[in-house]
């Protein structure tokens, strides 16, 4: 089988992604899941990104084995698969080594409350730094997620946003992007906390935006 459908939402994504500036060179990498068939299509390693097919995106299983593909799969494909092991809701994961998420990720706390579309996906917490296409990131990605997160930052590495289609997990990564580089100014000008956003008022944006209901 060529799972080609799944195969061409990720060459989109990660094309988008080159395109917005959330990745360089053949930095990060992109994933969806075919729940009837138990795969996943992943981004190859150490490609480019502007001369990627659709045959180029690997199939790998849920342990992140090859199936198809002409080349080796991701090497954060352990991180991927471990996600949708730990979560079927999740469909689709972006990974990205944006700039201010990498920034604010080196804070190693949950990324400040500074924007209204962020909020959706309030806490944006920061898994503590592992070694990259190691098994402890992997398990560390899945511990900072929890049983309902959809983004989080990863130390000194950017972030790893979910979501249950692909343009879910691509509008997520965007406006985590956005909330770490306001957040980036807003700590150089010293803002006072009571100029974010309260975690009240968080919390609300993020159950609205559960419900379904535009914020």
């Amino acid at each position: 089988m060529n799972y080609e459908t799944i195969r061409i939402e990720v060459l989109q994504a990660i094309k988008k992604a080159n395109a917005l500036g959330l990745i360089h060179g053949t930095s990060g990498n992109i994933s969806m899941r075919d729940e009837e068939e138990k795969v996943v299509a992943i981004t190859p390693s150490g490609i480019e990104y502007d001369t990627m097919t659709a045959e180029d995106i690997v199939i790998v299983d849920f342990c992140g084995k090859r199936l198809e593909g002409h080349y080796i799969p991701s090497s954060e494909a352990p991180m991927h698969t471990a996600v949708y092991r730990n979560r079927s809701d999740i469909r689709a994961i972006v990974h990205t080594h944006s700039l201010f998420a990498t920034v604010m990720s080196m804070r190693r706390c949950e990324l400040p409350r500074a924007t209204v579309p962020s909020n959706m996906y309030y806490p944006i917490r920061t898994a503590l730094f592992e070694m990259p296409g190691s098994d402890e990131l992997a398990k560390a990605a899945v511990e900072a997620l929890g049983n309902d997160g959809d983004v989080i930052l990863l130390q000194n590495h950017g972030l790893l946003a979910s979501g249950q289609s692909m343009e879910g997990a691509m509008t997520a990564a965007i406006y985590a992007e956005e909330c770490a580089e306001v957040g980036y100014y807003a700590t150089l000008a010293n803002m006072p906390q009571d100029s974010y956003i309260p975690e009240s008022a968080a919390l609300k944006i993020r159950q609205t935006a559960l419900s379904g209901k535009a914020v």
